[in-house]
């Protein structure tokens, strides 16, 4: 049942970044977080999340627009790595708070995953949200913003789709050049990760990472090919109830 559930989930959040420009990494990570801690969860969604960029890549790199790249994703590349070491930093951290004779722990890491995940519901729900987007001159500002979420909680695509959009990119370059920035961003956390990977013998989820990957390739495969005939209005909603859902969970320590 955790591999269907899994499989079924990647798919669709695939299947969902291709009409907004994000959406996998900030499904995935919560999901992943209801099987394993908190550092395993968002390093298996780095890896599954990178791998499906370079699937995705290949099918778009045609249209990356090099200038939008360049100014944005070198300030995200540096970002994303402060936020990844931030994270193993947080890691390591004691509790906060203990409940429920010892079986609920509240960290700060799981406090700060909480009010990210609230505040990227409210990206899904709130038209104002959905819609922002920043002048051009802030691109680089951006670039640091989205990288180090990236680094630090998976959430990157939100902030980077709404720093792009005031560039009047053409759907396909619009999200040819989302991904290539991803892709760099991503390198730069599993980088981060690897020891992260070495401590908690991520390797031995092989079998998860196999069937999100699998999975989250015929998302994007999808995705490619329904470009712009989904409406995504009732999924949005949906993601925003279990985002709500698992970081009211998660900040009070319950997972």
């Amino acid at each position: 049942m955790t591999y269907l559930i899994i499989a079924v989930v990647a798919l669709g959040a695939s299947l969902l970044t291709f009409f907004s420009g994000f959406g996998l990494g900030t499904i995935l990570t919560p999901f992943f977080i209801l099987f394993f801690p908190i550092e395993v969860a968002i390093a298996l969604t780095g890896v599954v999340h990178f791998l499906n960029n370079v699937f995705k890549l290949s099918l778009t790199s045609k249209n990356i627009n090099r200038e939008v790249f360049l100014r944005f994703g070198i300030p995200a590349f540096v970002a994303a790595f402060v936020g990844a070491v931030l994270l193993s930093q947080l890691g390591t951290q004691s509790e906060l708070f203990v409940w429920n004779e010892g079986r609920f722990k509240i960290t700060s890491l799981k406090l700060i995953l909480a009010v990210l995940m609230v505040f990227f519901a409210l990206f899904e729900l709130i038209p104002y949200l959905k819609n922002l987007s920043f002048d051009k001159k802030y691109l680089s500002v951006g670039g640091v913003l989205s990288g180090f979420l990236g680094g630090f909680s998976g959430h990157q695509g939100a902030l980077r789709s709404a720093f792009l959009m005031r560039y009047g990119l053409q759907k396909e370059t619009f999200i040819a050049t989302g991904v290539a920035i991803a892709c760099i961003i991503d390198i730069t956390r599993l980088s981060v990760y690897y020891r992260q990977f070495l401590a908690t013998n991520l390797w031995q989820h092989w079998d998860i990472i196999a069937v999100a990957t699998v999975a989250a390739f015929v998302g994007a495969y999808f995705g490619n090919k329904l470009l712009a005939k989904a409406t995504l209005i009732h999924v949005q909603k949906t993601v925003a109830i279990v985002l709500f859902s698992i970081a009211l969970l998660l900040g009070l320590g319950i997972i």
